[in-house]
């Protein structure tokens, strides 16, 4: 077994990671000397560009700190209070937003549907689109939301978003996609981030950049840019306009040079590949689902999971039935620490 350190043996989130070395360069270069604030420096105008020049067309773009925020206010912008949320039953902002959607949208319901792998499913949602529609007594559907990844760590396929696209334009609903783990999407599918998104009928886009390498940036890629004025002021409201915008900026800027983004990303998922590769080898194993990005989940004896937990492993076991745990991996995360992971399962499952 090789030498491991504490936080080598996490595997709960890729939120534990620390920051990309490239980042933090950029942030102590971003450091030096006064630049405009509230978004007019520099830093924020070369992040725009880069993004612009990734999704091959011109986009705006809000800076936010936390993913929650960027969801929150993308549905706000796209939903009335009286509107629809129509998103998967197991979507982060279904499970995991604490209300954060509703009370940004002033009271919209989310209106949760089914699917496998926590994709939408398209019949349910040609259903939903028209379910009261019209109705006074009723909230009316105005938005999807699509989770990429999902929380089970899934992909949607461009055709799988193509036909969640045309269902929702043809209904005159807006599409939004949560994409904290976009990246991983993108690394992936091997497609462009043109074709994941607008290209397929995405109004905004939540742009995760926290998860794979940056410190405290997120981003909301707009689209749609007749959205942009509501957004910016419900950005201010919400005190999502830092004056201080550079430092944020300067790591979007960095996470986006040199494909770092696509690099971390590609990583993460290799090293659930890696992981999901090992477990199928063990017999006591039961692998849910495919690890299509970074994260996933399988049905551990118990022995096997108080062995880990005792051994200083962390990771998500008490959340859904028992004995089914979600490991996930970062672009931290190295060979040595799934082979150690894999290790330990085989000597407690033995």
């Amino acid at each position: 077994m090789s030498a491991t350190t504490p936080t080598a043996r996490i595997f709960s989130s890729d939120n534990t990671a620390a920051t990309s070395p490239e980042i933090l360069e950029a942030l102590t270069r971003a450091a030096t000397g006064p630049a405009l604030p509230y978004g007019a420096d520099n830093h924020t105008a070369a992040a725009k560009r880069r993004l612009s020049e990734i999704f091959e067309r011109d986009v705006d773009v809000l800076l936010v700190s936390t993913g929650t925020a960027a969801n929150s206010l993308s549905l706000a912008a796209l939903t009335p209070p009286w509107g629809s949320v129509l998103c998967h039953r197991d979507s982060h902002i279904n499970t995991d937003e604490c209300g954060a959607p509703e009370f940004y949208t002033a009271g919209a319901k989310l209106a949760p549907l089914d699917g496998d792998d926590a994709k939408i499913d398209p019949d349910a949602l040609r259903a939903a689109v028209r379910r009261k529609a019209g109705d006074i007594h009723s909230v009316q559907p105005s938005v999807v939301s699509v989770t990429q990844a999902t929380e089970t760590g899934a992909v949607y396929t461009l055709d799988e978003v193509r036909n969640l696209g045309a269902i929702t334009e043809e209904a005159g609903l807006r599409l939004h996609m949560d994409g904290a783990r976009f990246a991983g999407s993108v690394a992936s599918l091997g497609c462009t981030p043109a074709e994941l998104t607008w290209r397929a009928g995405i109004d905004l886009l939540s742009f995760g950049a926290t998860k794979n390498g940056t410190m405290t940036a997120d981003a909301i890629v707009v689209f749609d840019r007749s959205l942009t004025p509501e957004l910016t002021f419900r950005a201010k409201r919400a005190g999502q306009i830092p004056a201080k915008m550079r430092f944020q900026s300067a790591q979007l800027d960095a996470y986006l040079t040199d494909d770092l983004w696509l690099r971390n990303a590609a990583h993460a998922n290799a090293m659930a590949t890696r992981l999901q590769d090992g477990l199928k080898a063990v017999s006591e194993v039961g692998l849910l689902g495919t690890a299509d990005a970074n994260i996933l989940f399988c049905r551990l004896p118990q022995q096997v999971i108080d062995g880990l937990l005792a051994d200083g492993f962390t990771f998500y076991h008490d959340r859904w039935e028992p004995g089914v745990v979600r490991l996930v991996t970062s672009f931290a995360t190295t060979e040595g620490d799934v082979d150690d992971l894999l290790d330990a399962v085989r000597r407690y499952a033995s």
